[in-house]
């Protein structure tokens, strides 16, 4: 589908899709990377099992919409680096024929996506390298691949704490969802400081300390982003009481615990 343009491969900085796989315990980060991340689980020792808990959030929600609703289409933004199970392995799982559409800014992860991003033979997975600050360019490649006349399952997970207010995250999130035919849904999670405000806010001051704004938001602030949409039950919640009936055997932790609110609804 697309003639990839590598963008330049910056290892000064710690990026977020490099980090987020340090803290699932892969190995496609650098020395940078790895040093905010021991700063992180030094302020929270659990981050790498809140990490952990926010994936088992996005396999739940995909089993959902797969088999709950019906959904065999997803445009995944913020992709990160592929760990096993992927989105895709999920869907195609239960419905073969899915097709997925893998979005991400970071050239590493265009380094794995060829050769990890395989699917079923009846579906199609396909990579677009492109930020979610261009929702545009992600819904122009996007359309090469997705029926949009046809329900899609747009997911952003763990990816809108790290777009500002002031960069216009409510709008991003609000063209992507117009761009979506009736019958769609959005799957979201983002960081909140409401359970831990301290620990949180010196999280968000050690990614601002490297570069990277880190914007934790309230129930009201998440909550938000679904405006106009139908939520599922239970709602916009920590992630270990969404769905907990769909987990496969992941160990969940008490709910409250993890500091990140979670929701899937539905666009009427």
């Amino acid at each position: 589908m697309t003639e990839y343009v590598a963008r330049p491969l910056d290892t000064s900085r710690p990026h977020p899709a490099r980090v987020y796989d340090w803290l699932l315990g892969g190995k496609d980060n650098y020395p940078v990377d790895e040093e905010l991340g021991n700063q992180l689980t030094a302020l929270e020792p659990r981050a790498k099992q809140l990490a952990t808990q926010n994936r088992w959030f996005m396999h739940r929600a995909v089993r959902k919409l797969v088999g709950g609703e019906g959904i065999r289409q997803f445009l995944d933004i913020g992709t990160g680096i592929p760990t096993e199970p992927n989105l895709h392995q999920i869907a195609q799982k239960t419905a073969p024929e899915s097709r997925v559409v893998y979005v991400d800014n970071d050239p590493i992860v265009l380094a794995h996506a060829e050769a990890l991003l395989h699917g079923t033979p009846e579906g199609v997975t396909e990579y677009v390298q492109a930020d979610v600050r261009e929702p545009h360019t992600i819904l122009e490649q996007a359309r090469k691949v997705l029926d949009f006349d046809r329900p899609i399952g747009l997911s952003l997970i763990a990816l809108l704490h790290f777009v500002p207010d002031s960069e216009g995250a409510h709008d991003i999130v609000g063209e992507l969802v117009a761009a979506l035919p009736a019958g769609s849904f959005l799957a979201l999670s983002n960081g909140t400081a409401d359970f831990d405000p301290d620990t949180i806010g010196r999280a968000a001051e050690a990614y601002k300390a490297r570069g990277v704004t880190v914007v934790p938001r309230s129930h009201a602030e998440v909550s938000r982003f679904f405006t106009g949409l139908e939520l599922l039950e239970p709602g916009v919640v920590s992630p270990p009481e969404w769905h907990p009936e769909l987990a496969t055997g992941e160990p969940l932790l008490e709910s409250g615990q993890v500091p990140i609110y979670c929701g899937v609804a539905r666009k009427p």
